[in-house]
């Protein structure tokens, strides 16, 4: 017995400092050295304030600010906790009457705008939690923006390309742009990352 108990506990015992002890510590510390902004929570502050993560989508709804991808997450707002999709399926009419009231509430948000409404703001991602919107998604709302906001629909759609990112290479991803740094740039607010 003791021939089989002594190699099996040296092994969980070695196993055990490796996998849940080194490991970890070298991973964190390699992110710590290569990409300390990401592997802190990739936090965005205002005068020295954390506001929020620029990796995790927030709840906007004030017709001044854009609008998030709508989130399954909506019984708990702002709640990184609570990330997941809805599991509806494309046929489902809770789904499809979701998709529709949220059609209803943007069509009401800007009454005016009769262009079909992009699918990102209508549909949940898997997370829930999408801190991006579609370039065709910020157009979509740049009008209703500026009227909020009693600003030339030109200074709003400035802003837009200043905050756009691009394809990586020119060929992977979509045009996208982060919301929450779209809206603390409409509001004029400064805003850096926090590094630790």
């Amino acid at each position: 017995m003791k021939s089989v108990l002594r190699p099996a506990i040296s092994l969980l015992l070695l196993f055990t400092l490796v996998t849940g002890l080194l490991y970890p510590l070298a991973v964190t510390g390699l992110a710590q050295v290569l990409f300390p902004w990401q592997a802190n929570g990739s936090v965005l502050a205002v005068r020295g304030r954390p506001i929020g993560s620029a990796l995790i989508g927030q709840n906007f709804t004030a017709p001044g600010y854009f609008w998030s991808r709508p989130s399954a997450t909506s019984v708990y707002p702002d709640n990184a906790m609570a990330s997941g999709g809805s599991n509806l399926g494309p046929t489902n009419p809770a789904l499809i009457e979701a998709v529709k009231a949220r059609i209803a509430a943007l069509r009401a948000a800007d009454p005016g705008d009769t262009s079909a409404v992009p699918v990102d703001l209508v549909t949940a991602s898997a997370s829930g939690l999408d801190p991006q919107i579609s370039l065709a998604a910020a157009e979509y709302q740049a009008a209703r923006v500026a009227r909020a906001r009693h600003v030339p629909l030109a200074r709003v759609q400035a802003l837009i390309a200043r905050y756009a990112r691009h394809r990586w290479l020119g060929l992977f991803g979509t045009p996208r742009v982060n919301v929450l740094e779209l809206n603390l740039a409409l509001d004029g607010l400064t805003t850096r990352r926090m590094d630790g």
